[in-house]
């Protein structure tokens, strides 16, 4: 179990405690024939003053909300496991693909893309498979969407050959997801061109696929004739998916858009933490101490001397 605050800035009221010691209070002057009749008293040592300086502490520590949590609760998400497949094949380097930056080429679109599908996953644990001759696993499944993004920033076009292995990188992309827990497994594929090199054909992997019950969504950017279409629906018809074409970077954020929408993450507003709040225990604390403050100063409770000014 952890310990944190939900409001910590509140702890700043505790700076004033010295107050309670050094600020100077209103005085009443009183005329005493005998000084011996005076009691002498340090105010550090009086009762008094810790009283209230405790009933202060404990009720700025209230303020703060205090709470204890289970760190590993977070780790049980209800989410899907999800793997993006991303073509980094040489064809990937032509420029012209994103309408208002034609000096970006089609990799670098599509990680930025990506980058923002990713933002939004936040129940989901995500993969990340890059492929081009051969295929290898950038990123495993985690819940660190931000790890994620700066995993994608670090591939390049041609950092797994100038080829089109797509049956390998499905089958990398199911290896990957094998490590995961969640009921929902999901591929994202995308690609700009056809199957060419490795060692695993589309459909043995998507043999594989249907009998783990893992859908896969393809994506083809470009022109038609580009890539392999039909390949592409196949692929995602037989998974119970469905198959996507993006000529653009906008009509690749609407397909984004539209699988965001096919396989929404569980939860979009924010992550829960299974907390329980301590406010409750110091505030009743004080509200008691307080109590047996008043009570003592009418005489119903006295605790605390009576000399001693309230």
């Amino acid at each position: 179990m952890n310990f944190s605050f939900g409001a910590p800035w509140f702890l700043l009221l505790l700076l004033l405690i010295p107050c309670f010691i050094w600020c100077k209070v209103h005085t009443k002057h009183f005329y005493f024939t005998k000084i011996a009749w005076v009691r002498t008293q340090i105010p550090l040592f009086s009762l008094l003053l810790w009283l209230k300086i405790t009933i202060f502490a404990l009720m700025v520590v209230a303020l703060a909300e205090p709470y204890i949590y289970d760190p590993t609760s977070n780790s049980t998400k209800r989410g899907r496991d999800l793997a993006l497949v991303l073509d980094a094949s040489g064809s990937m380097a032509q420029s012209g693909f994103h309408t208002k930056n034609r000096f970006k080429n089609r990799y670098e679109v599509s990680i930025d893309l990506a980058k923002d599908f990713v933002k939004k996953r936040l129940d989901d644990n995500i993969a990340v498979v890059v492929f081009g001759t051969f295929a290898y696993t950038a990123s495993p499944l985690t819940y660190d969407l931000s790890g994620v993004s700066y995993l994608l920033d670090m591939t390049n076009v041609g950092v797994a050959g100038e080829s089109t292995a797509i049956g390998d990188a499905l089958m990398q992309a199911m290896h990957t997801l094998s490590f995961g827990d969640a009921e929902n497994k999901v591929i994202v594929l995308l690609t700009d061109g056809q199957h060419n090199a490795g060692s695993t054909s589309p459909r043995q992997a998507v043999e594989k696929a249907k009998k783990t019950g893992i859908k896969i969504y393809t994506i083809g950017i470009g022109q038609k004739n580009e890539y392999d279409a039909v390949l592409l629906e196949t692929v995602s018809k037989e998974t119970g998916a469905k198959s996507y074409s993006a000529i653009d970077a906008d009509e690749l954020a609407k397909v984004y858009e539209q699988i965001e929408s096919l396989e929404p993450s569980p939860i979009r507003s924010e992550n829960y933490l299974d907390r329980n709040s301590l406010a409750f225990y110091p505030l009743i604390f004080a509200t008691l101490l307080l109590l047996g403050w008043v009570l003592s100063k009418h005489g119903i409770f006295t605790p605390w001397t009576s000399r001693e000014a309230i």
